[in-house]
């Protein structure tokens, strides 16, 4: 499906080095830590808010259908008969919700995944014949409310976000906006008019020129990177 879209990727870099260190903080604080994931996904929400076509879709009469609650998909790490494996979970309008309230459905997802409305799909969806997978997913990427109701207004995918070295991944996205995690590393950077060795982390966007044009697309990706390295949200 993603391959008939008219995708254009950013490779882009944000300094996340003064929110891991107030995650790290917290975590010397309380003994919690707090999930960079959370963070990470409350400053999607907030920069999709002000431009909410970012993850509008068009229908079969190719009217553009913008939704206001950003609902997302992303693999979380969970444990399945003691072995590490990941889970799609749909957190829904985190446009509204702070990190706290984020982080608290994440952990609990983790805890009880199983139980799952997510996880109790792809169960009975994999067990479905390879032809009707397909007409399934066909019929699903042709109506925008399905899209939204089983897959999330946007996709976030960590392919090397855990891992180290800097490093971008190229998806083949179905939505109309995917960000891709990619590796963290280390380099110099300028603050203050001083060198420092920060932490970068490697974001491929990924948008539907369909939908979105590239200037909005643009200052989305400005606002995104202004709230991340300024650690937005995590003295709250």
């Amino acid at each position: 499906m993603g391959l008939l879209k008219h995708t254009v990727h950013g490779l882009v870099e944000f300094d996340i080095t003064q929110a891991r260190e107030t995650i790290h903080q917290h975590k010397a604080q309380t003994g919690e830590a707090l999930s960079f994931s959370a963070f990470f996904l409350a400053c999607l929400g907030e920069a999709i808010d002000l431009d909410k076509q970012m993850h509008a879709y068009r229908n079969r009469r190719n009217q553009l259908i913008i939704y206001d609650e950003v609902d997302v998909n992303m693999l979380f790490e969970v444990e399945v008969d003691g072995k590490k494996t990941i889970r799609p979970h749909i957190i829904r309008g985190v446009n509204k919700k702070s990190i706290r309230e984020i982080h608290e459905e994440i952990r609990a997802f983790q805890s009880q995944h199983q139980s799952s409305q997510e996880s109790m799909f792809i169960d009975r969806f994999v067990r479905l014949p390879g032809f009707v997978r397909r007409l399934f997913l066909w019929v699903l990427f042709k109506n925008p409310q399905l899209i939204k109701d089983y897959y999330g207004t946007v996709l976030v995918s960590s392919v090397g976000m855990f891992g180290t070295g800097s490093g971008w991944g190229i998806p083949v996205p179905n939505h109309s906006l995917q960000l891709t995690l990619g590796g963290i590393g280390e380099k110099p950077g300028v603050i203050d008019h001083r060198i420092e060795v920060r932490k970068y982390m490697s974001v491929t966007i990924s948008f539907d020129h369909d939908v979105i044009d590239g200037a909005p697309a643009a200052r989305f990706v400005q606002r995104l990177k202004k709230l991340i390295e300024s650690g937005h949200g995590l003295g709250d």
